[in-house]
């Protein structure tokens, strides 16, 4: 109940936008020739901390992509946005695919590959520096990022977590 108030509450604050990140083709060969399915991935997010993503299959590519697009709003996070960067550094990790986000300081911008560029501007992250080390699989790495992003935590969390006082020095 509290994560579907949680939902909606998310979904009236500011319109999501979408994006597909990528739409994978599959055939299966059969006795009249090759019989084509597809799937997509979808990133949806708000650009104010929250973001979610999603995976649809579908035997055309159009409902492929509205089934990841509703899988990705059942699935959305809420993603503490420091000035427009990231609170700490951060690496985040999906099998194969491992995803350092480093925070940067303000007009960098988004220095990251397609996939995870993605993510972190539906985020609402504007500046950030990142490095993938392993696969770098569309899904691996939306999945890596998306693990990232949820392991970070803002002052004010660590601050009542810990039940002490934080003194966050900048670095730019």
């Amino acid at each position: 109940m509290a994560e579907e108030a949680i939902r909606t509450e998310m979904q009236s604050e500011q319109p999501l936008e979408d994006t597909v990140v990528k739409v994978f083709r599959n055939a299966k060969v059969v006795k009249g020739g090759r019989r084509f399915s597809f799937s997509a991935l979808v990133v949806v997010g708000d650009r104010n901390g929250t973001v979610g993503y999603g995976y649809g299959k579908a035997n055309e590519v159009p409902p492929a992509v509205e089934k990841a697009i509703k899988d990705a709003k059942k699935n959305l996070h809420r993603v503490p946005v420091v000035d427009d960067t990231l609170p700490h550094p951060v690496i985040g990790k999906c099998r194969a695919t491992k995803i350092t986000l480093l925070p940067a300081s303000p007009g960098t911008g988004v220095i990251a590959g397609s996939s995870a560029r993605a993510v972190l501007e539906y985020a609402g992250v504007r500046n950030v520096l990142t490095k993938i080390n392993g696969s770098r699989s569309a899904k691996n790495v939306v999945k890596a990022v998306m693990n990232g992003l949820l392991e970070l935590r803002d002052k004010e969390t660590v601050e009542s977590h810990r039940g002490v006082e934080i003194e966050v020095e900048k670095r730019w």
